[in-house]
């Protein structure tokens, strides 16, 4: 589906978290099942609006995510929906068997708000930096795995969350983000969306690091390179008749996203083109490596997520570098 973006100088930027808890505040007006579990980062995660506006449907867990999760598989099966407050590096890892054993296998109803996914996370350092989340989320049966580019997907993507009663890690970062969409914008779960024209090279991205791959189609029209930007903010379920598709467009596909290279949106995309229409391509992102404490542009840089990286692997696939 192409899309209409908006201009780069007038973007509004927004944090996802404290859009996230918002959010969680507007649908718990319409949804009195709804209740927020949060181990102990309500702060952080910006639960605690939730919690202002509706204390009797918001628990404190503490740092206690494997209790946390088998409580929100009990509240699932009496009807309420369990929205889950953290960060994704424990999300995904720390109550992993909970999570596969009780909320996965029965299928139920509960949502992971993963906050501080990515690289960066204010500061915290490799302990708190999910380089393999979605790898995790992707090889579990029954888990749809969403990565908003930002807060203007992010509004409708919790809405529609809240009309699917699958089990759903919801992919957050931390910081304030330009809003690359604009009014007209819909979110549909598995849908794809072109939010650049070009012919030279496919670029599949998804969360903010779309926004850095808008960016970096920039940087190569520059050069005379027309990139073709396709956001992904469905991971999982995948639309690969939209994936194949896109690739066509050009022949060339790169990759690009705030995650280890194996196991992401990259290693999705090449199982499907590597089936049903193998395509040469470059898998961009971190580099089989953790991280480190440090400002955001500066990590970004030192671990090859920036712009430029991208544009960079872009000319190493067509011969330019």
């Amino acid at each position: 589906m192409n899309v209409t973006i908006v201009p780069s100088l007038e973007r509004k930027s927004e944090a996802q978290r404290e859009v996230w808890g918002q959010t969680l505040v507007e649908l718990g007006a319409k949804y009195p099942r709804l209740v927020v579990l949060d181990g102990d980062l309500a702060n952080s995660t910006r639960a605690e609006l939730f919690e202002f506006a509706y204390p009797d449907r918001f628990l404190e867990m503490g740092i206690a995510e494997q209790n946390m999760m088998g409580v929100a598989a009990g509240l699932a099966t009496v009807g309420m929906v369990p929205w889950l407050s953290s960060f994704a590096v424990f999300l995904a890892s720390r109550d992993l068997d909970q999570l596969r054993m009780v909320v996965a296998q029965p299928n139920l109803n509960v949502k992971l708000g993963a906050g501080y996914a990515g690289i960066m996370t204010g500061k915290t350092g490799k302990t708190h930096q999910s380089v393999d989340d979605i790898a995790i989320m992707r090889a579990l049966p029954n888990m749809i795995v969403l990565s908003p580019a930002d807060c203007v997907e992010l509004r409708q993507m919790m809405a529609a969350m809240m009309e699917n009663a699958s089990p759903t890690y919801l992919r957050l970062m931390r910081d304030n983000l330009p809003n690359i969409f604009g009014a007209s914008y819909r979110f549909a779960f598995g849908e794809v969306y072109v939010v650049r024209e070009g012919s030279d090279v496919t670029i599949f991205s998804h969360g903010p690091q779309t926004v850095r791959a808008l960016d970096a189609a920039d940087i190569l029209a520059r050069e005379g390179v027309s990139a073709h930007v396709v956001h992904v903010p469905t991971i999982k379920p995948l639309n690969e008749d939209a994936i194949v598709r896109e690739a066509e467009r050009t022949g060339l596909v790169v990759t690009t996203e705030d995650h280890n290279k194996y196991g992401g949106l990259g290693g999705a995309i090449a199982e499907v083109l590597g089936q049903r229409h193998p395509t040469r391509m470059r898998i961009h992102g971190w580099n089989d490596t953790f991280g480190e404490s440090g400002d955001n542009n500066a990590l970004l840089a030192k671990y090859g997520l920036a712009p430029a990286n991208i544009a960079d692997e872009a000319r190493k696939l067509l011969g330019r570098a």
